[in-house]
């Protein structure tokens, strides 16, 4: 029996064979952009849990650009985008009113 998926076949035609190699790139792309995403909202939660309200505003500015662009190049939704940049802002305004 085999064991797990079945093998992929190769394309025959040369534009298969060449959309199979632009998928790669493409996916290795998408997913560089997505991690950067994930880890730019991180960064500004961690920051806003320590309370840390210079770095938490600073962090917030760069991850305002890295969530347009992804969001831009329809890798997320961009009301997933707006959803995640509003709550992260409401975050960091309130650590404002805090301090």
């Amino acid at each position: 029996m085999a064991s797990g998926k079945p093998k992929k076949k190769n394309p025959r035609l040369a534009s298969g064979r060449k959309r199979v190699r632009q998928d790669i790139k493409i996916n290795a792309a998408n997913t560089s952009l997505r991690s950067q995403y994930r880890t730019a909202v991180k960064n500004v939660e961690k920051a806003v849990v320590t309370g840390d309200k210079a770095k938490a505003t600073e962090l917030f500015a760069k991850m305002q650009a890295v969530v347009d662009t992804v969001a831009d190049k329809g890798i997320f939704h961009k009301n997933k985008a707006a959803r995640d940049k509003s709550r992260l802002s409401s975050k960091v305004k309130a650590l404002a009113v805090a301090a």
